[in-house]
């Protein structure tokens, strides 16, 4: 799951229900078949207290970025 990635960053208000799914991702990005598929993979968190939708940045090796919107999409989908 994280072979092509370099660095992911989740954003999240833990108390909103919107949260599910990037919980789920970041769950799955600590999972050791995960960790032990790219090591060098930085996951970093950041939880919020306002009303913004969770936020999934993942910057690609071959540094290409993409931000998505944890409320729209399923853990599989991010």
């Amino acid at each position: 799951m994280l072979k092509q990635l370099k660095k992911v960053k989740i954003e999240f208000n833990a108390f909103d229900a919107r949260s599910s799914s990037a919980l789920e991702f970041l769950a799955q990005c600590n999972s050791k078949k995960s960790k032990s598929s790219n090591p060098k993979c930085q996951i970093s968190v950041k939880r919020r207290t306002d009303s913004t939708p969770p936020l999934v940045s993942v910057t690609y090796s071959n540094g290409k970025e993409d931000t998505l919107d944890g409320s729209k999409l399923s853990a599989q989908d991010i």
